[in-house]
């Protein structure tokens, strides 16, 4: 194998596929990404056994070929180049791979291609494809809730499956940690009617939203049995699905909720981030106390001592007193884009609901707390 290719190209795409590399591995070949130049084009490819990610990047190829090399390693050769730099590659066959840039020269051990994993691949039943905004909203507004308590590995990732929503078929991605909830719909794509409901893990949403940070092409998305695959700008992204149940969430979205409250979200997100600086490091907790046309949140601490601040509200529902975690709460209200959110309580003990005034797609569970 033998290429130049240019350090800025180059950088970008290793960004992409090293972090899917973990520092530690039992299994060395893991720890290195594989390279393969053909037709014009040297393809990255990265796994953790349960993650895989190729990105093809464009290249002078003199002569083709593949090999591994250790990825953390050979990303932070590049980026330390000079911007502008040209970059060669010269794989000898022997277990060796040569860097070279203007006069500096690096030589890294290669393991045997035969030893690299293929998790990418294989026939998937359901295929779609997806506008990159609406994948970027599914994503950046449920994956706050997602649980990381290791031991209901059911809830640490986004449930995505096919929905009812008023009549309307909708794409729903799902996440909860017990303590909240956020659903959000999307129109649904053609192609994902008869889809089955997917658990897609931590990892592979955190590092997908990367890759989409930018793109403006559909995404293309296949589904089997145990895997998902995302596709777009020279990038494929493959994970393995979680093997369990997710929940039924729709028993915990309360319906007799009669208490309306509308706010001005980004007022009420503010209002909660002054007032929980002064409250407790152990329980993070504001109350909230409701009358008509009023709300105060107030904060205290043993150490630090108290914080109040009220707000003008629309509500017009007998008074209610209601405690809720500072973070949870903030989070949830900066997902809320519009300029009023509206919260459907009922009482001091039971799960509040949280929406956009001007938009049905978004609707969030909180667990009150005792304060």
């Amino acid at each position: 194998m033998k290429l130049t290719i240019e350090r800025a190209a180059l950088l970008k795409s290793l960004g992409h596929v090293q972090s899917v590399v973990e520092r530690r591995n039992t299994i060395p070949i893991l720890s290195n990404l594989k390279l393969d130049a053909s037709d014009g084009r040297l393809a990255l490819n990265a796994t953790d056994m349960d993650l895989d990610i190729i990105e093809s990047v464009d290249a002078d190829i003199a002569k083709p070929g593949a090999t591994t090399a250790p990825a953390h390693t050979l990303y932070d050769i590049i980026r330390k180049l000079p911007e502008g730099s040209q970059v060669e590659m010269d794989g000898d066959g022997e277990g060796r791979l040569v860097l070279s840039s203007g006069r500096s020269r690096f030589t890294l051990t290669c393991l045997p291609t035969d030893d690299f994993p293929v998790l990418s691949g294989g026939d998937m039943k359901h295929e779609f494809n997806l506008a990159p905004g609406e994948l970027r909203a599914l994503i950046d507004k449920t994956r706050f809730a997602i649980s990381t308590e290791e031991t209901r590995y059911y809830l640490n990732g986004i449930y995505l499956h096919a929905a009812d929503q008023g009549g309307t078929a909708v794409l729903r991605a799902v996440a909860t940690d017990g303590h909240r909830l956020a659903r959000v719909d999307a129109p649904l794509p053609n192609g994902a009617a008869g889809m089955p409901g997917v658990i897609v893990p931590r990892k592979a949403i955190a590092e997908l939203r990367k890759l989409v940070e930018e793109t403006t092409d559909d995404i293309a998305i296949g589904l089997s049995e145990s895997k998902i695959r995302f596709s777009f700008d020279g990038a494929v992204l493959t994970s393995k699905l979680i093997d369990g149940t997710f929940p039924d969430y729709t028993r915990v979205i309360p319906e007799g909720n009669d208490k309306t409250l509308e706010v001005d979200a980004k007022a009420l997100a503010n209002a909660v981030d002054r007032v929980s600086a002064i409250s407790s490091e152990k329980s993070r907790a504001v109350k909230l106390n409701l009358e008509s046309g009023n709300l105060t949140l107030s904060a205290s601490s043993p150490e630090d001592g108290t914080a109040t601040e009220e707000m003008e509200v629309s509500y017009e529902g007998e008074a209610l007193e209601i405690g809720f975690n500072a973070t949870y709460l903030l989070d949830i209200a900066r997902q809320i884009e519009g300029a009023s959110a509206r919260l459907l309580l009922a009482d001091a003990a039971s799960p509040t609901i949280l929406t956009e005034t001007d938009d049905a797609g978004a609707l969030y569970v909180l667990m009150p707390m005792r304060v």
